[in-house]
């Protein structure tokens, strides 16, 4: 079968037009007109053939401003669905959601081991194909798959050099192959900041540092209204941070980084020791279970006010708090979001990061940065993974014109 790139009928103006309802949701042809730097006559016809195509839709007048009301279209949000993507280093969570974001599929998460897993791309893309065939939604209505995953990875070539070893070729060639369906990668974290940025507390600020708090510590970084990936692609390795010269060994091979200091596995692993030590605490049979399973319950019993738990979240929160006063100095960024799988004890974490801040942050440089908590939090990632398809909808899928396996 032949996989067709997901272009609408009429060429690249309409795409333009469509990518653009996405990201603004409603705009009158004059709006659009001054966005794209095209004609209002050229921008009438395209939205008179996607309103035909069942793709747009009139959504009244615009509020008046003087003289006469325009119309405002918007996407018709079930003209097509993106297939969402979030994984960490123990696990994957699917959805597929229409074109407001909304998803019109139960969300399921699969127990996926990325370390040392020469099987993970595999069981990744088998879980993909058994999602859609359970969703019933035809391919071809289907516009991509995103994918957000931890480790190193090159969104050009589509490799991830940390996990999902695909033997030197492109997992996104790979994934569309046995798909049939455009594919796209990128880094969790990178993806959780173009959430936050595009539709997140953070939306359409310039200058934001988006912290993803998972099992790792990850960081995406939004430089003058950007992805800021450095110089080959890597930028935001926050959790490599070192903090100590005689600290915890990483698994990068370094001691005192900070993701082996206080992130979530850390938080369990502490948690695990302390209940076998004694410790009194709604824990109690903590050391029964998976590093996974203790971090959701430590999560969770923090916010029911364990002692236990918010003095390990305290701990873990003021040598964040010691790395963000590192990364203000540098990057001077208008604002912090604490995002992703933490979010929900970001409350907790604040009060132990502004100590560190107060501590090590010059007070001008602390002051003018700006601690905020998401609001999309756990569903950041898949909330970026569709960001991630709709922000290549309007680009050239030549690449993705191969032929299928299935």
């Amino acid at each position: 079968m032949e996989l067709k790139t997901k272009s609408l009928k009429g060429g690249q103006l309409k795409n333009m037009i469509v990518k653009r309802l996405y990201f603004d949701k409603a705009l009158s042809c004059a709006d659009l007109s001054e966005l794209l730097e095209k004609s209002i006559p050229s921008i009438s016809k395209a939205v008179s053939e996607l309103i035909d195509e069942g793709f747009v839709v009139e959504q009244g007048f615009a509020p008046s401003s003087g003289g006469r009301r325009p119309l405002i279209y918007a996407l018709k949000q079930e003209a097509m669905y993106t297939l969402t993507v979030a994984m960490d280093q123990l696990s994957m969570r699917i959805q597929m959601v229409d074109l407001l974001n909304n998803p019109v599929s139960e969300e399921v998460m699969t127990e996926l081991r990325l370390l040392n897993n020469p099987n993970a791309l595999s069981a990744l893309i088998e879980n993909i194909n058994d999602y859609i065939i359970s969703t019933g939604i035809p391919k071809d209505k289907i516009t991509g798959v995103g994918i957000g995953m931890p480790g190193f990875v090159d969104t050009v070539k589509g490799v991830n050099h940390t996990y999902l070893d695909s033997g030197g070729e492109s997992i996104t060639h790979l994934i569309a192959m046995k798909t049939g369906i455009p594919a796209y990668i990128d880094n969790d974290s990178s993806l959780i900041a173009l959430a936050e940025q595009k539709f997140g507390i953070a939306r359409a600020q310039r200058d934001v540092m988006v912290i993803n708090l998972g099992w790792g510590i990850g960081l995406g970084m939004i430089v003058n209204g950007e992805i800021y990936r450095g110089n080959n692609g890597f930028a935001g390795e926050f959790s490599h941070i070192p903090l100590s010269e005689d600290g915890a060994l990483c698994i990068c091979g370094k001691r005192g980084c900070l993701e082996a200091e206080a992130s979530m596995l850390v938080v369990a692993e502490k948690a695990i020791k302390g209940i076998k030590k004694g410790h009194v605490s709604s824990l109690k049979a903590a050391d029964k279970y998976q590093a996974r399973q203790v971090g959701d319950a430590i999560m969770a019993a923090a916010n029911m006010g364990d002692q236990f738990a918010i003095e390990l979240l305290s701990d873990a929160g003021y040598k964040i708090g010691k790395a963000l006063a590192i990364l203000i100095h540098i990057m001077n960024p208008a604002s912090i979001v604490l995002s992703g799988r933490g979010a929900i004890i970001a409350k907790i974490l604040l009060a132990p990061i502004q100590q560190a801040l107060n501590k090590y942050c010059i007070p001008r440089l602390a002051n003018g940065t700006e601690l905020l908590i998401s609001d999309l939090g756990f569903n950041a990632e898949l909330t970026g993974a569709a960001v991630l398809v709709m922000g290549n909808f309007d680009k050239d899928t030549k690449n993705h014109l191969i032929t299928s396996n299935q």
